[in-house]
């Protein structure tokens, strides 16, 4: 089992940055697809973006790619997600998810392994 834990959540005017991390413990994610999801309220939660176990592939939302950009370190045991740029439609809590695979998961029923969120306000 593996424990997952969100921070670097706020508020922040339009055009501002953010950069999340999660923080992992418990089993190893060295060899895990790593991902972030978000959910606004009344929303389903959608995918954000994805990184390999290795860092080496990266994929990410339409609405994120250019303005987001996720990194990890295993040695630190921790993936981030560096968000410029941001637009109050960005507004939303912010999952990390985990689970073993060499593939780019960026399906939510993918993943087995989800941490509690952590909100992300934009305001306008």
């Amino acid at each position: 089992q593996v424990q997952l834990v969100e921070s670097g959540g706020g508020l922040v005017q339009t055009g501002g940055s953010l950069r999340l991390s999660c923080t992992t413990s418990g089993r190893t994610v060295s060899f895990s697809s790593m991902g972030w999801f978000r959910q606004a309220p009344g929303k389903e939660r959608e995918f954000v973006a994805v990184i390999s176990w290795n860092g080496g592939n990266t994929y990410y939302a339409d609405s994120v790619r250019g303005r987001f950009t996720i990194s990890r370190d295993n040695a630190k045991n921790t993936v981030y997600l560096q968000m410029n740029s941001l637009k109050p439609e960005d507004t939303a809590v912010y999952y990390c998810a985990a689970r073993r695979s060499s593939r780019l998961l960026v399906h939510l029923n993918e993943y087995d392994s989800w941490g509690q969120g952590t909100q992300v306000t934009v305001s306008s």
